[in-house]
């Protein structure tokens, strides 16, 4: 894929992300294009999205919490999310994305806010960044990958590898003994009831 028109992005996101989380992002932007293309959604702002979604990942613990509770109500942060460090990088990453990359569009600020836990009734745009997070192919081990892919080609494709992407992450939380958010439960059993 030919970022050249996001050059200014890119050199920005190499100089603040991990080179892992670098490759990670530019996958992540890929694979939202492609979802972008297969579910009828906006290209341009699945790849900003998708380029944009980790922009604060990198940042010090503190410093994220810091943006987190600062933000806490514009952002509708459950305290369920403080519990995990590992997700104040969504909610800070608006901030970020924002200020630091010039980014204005509530659609794709929105996607990289909820791009970690999801939500109920999640726009076309917060479902294929969150999807393309998960099973991007630069960085994501293609077992994982094909357990939620198979379903894409599916009835209502989307949703359903989303379900199944909401059913492996719960197992993997709760075999590692880590703390499962209440909204994910719930948007699991939402899911669920659609399709079962």
């Amino acid at each position: 894929m030919d970022f050249t028109k996001h050059k200014e992005i890119l050199e920005k996101l190499k100089m603040t992300l991990t080179p892992e989380r670098y490759e990670h992002s530019i996958g992540v932007a890929e694979e939202a294009v492609r979802l972008a293309e297969t579910f009828g959604a906006d290209v341009e702002k699945a790849c900003l999205a998708g380029l944009l979604h980790d922009c604060a990942k990198c940042f010090p613990k503190e410093k994220l919490l810091d943006i987190v509770v600062k933000n806490r109500d514009i952002w509708a942060i459950d305290e369920c999310e403080l519990l995990n460090y590992k997700t104040f990088h969504a909610p800070a990453g608006v901030q970020v994305a924002e200020r630091e990359y010039g980014i204005t569009d509530k659609e794709i600020l929105s996607a990289i806010r909820w791009h970690t836990l999801g939500k109920k009734n999640m726009s076309l745009l917060e479902k294929i960044i969150y999807l393309a997070d998960k099973i991007e192919k630069r960085t994501r081990p293609i077992e994982y990958r094909e357990q939620i892919e198979r379903f894409l080609d599916t009835e209502n494709g989307l949703d359903r590898a989303i379900l199944e992407s909401y059913k492996l992450t719960i197992k993997s939380l709760a075999e590692r003994n880590l703390v499962i958010c209440y909204p994910t439960i719930d948007i699991y059993n939402n899911l669920l009831k659609e399709f079962y």
